[in-house]
């Protein structure tokens, strides 16, 4: 899950050496923190957030089959 948001991140933004992932996992959900440069914010986020939604939307499908929740936050 991890390796999915990175490299999605990474084609997103300017600065892909700045972005990173961590990942905290619990017995019925996981939590992913996703950390880009802050010129990057924008790219990753977009308009009205429609790219932000569309990344948690691919984890939550990429969890789905391990029956866990998807937390994805953006900083």
């Amino acid at each position: 899950m991890k390796e999915l948001i990175k490299i999605i991140a990474t084609s997103l933004v300017d600065h892909p050496e700045q972005v990173t992932v961590t990942e905290t996992e619990n017995d019925k959900s996981i939590v992913i923190e996703l950390k880009v440069a802050p010129e990057d914010m924008g790219k990753v986020i977009g308009k009205q957030g429609r790219i932000a939604k569309s990344i948690r939307t691919v984890a939550k499908a990429a969890a789905a089959k391990d029956d866990k929740k998807v937390v994805v936050d953006i900083v």
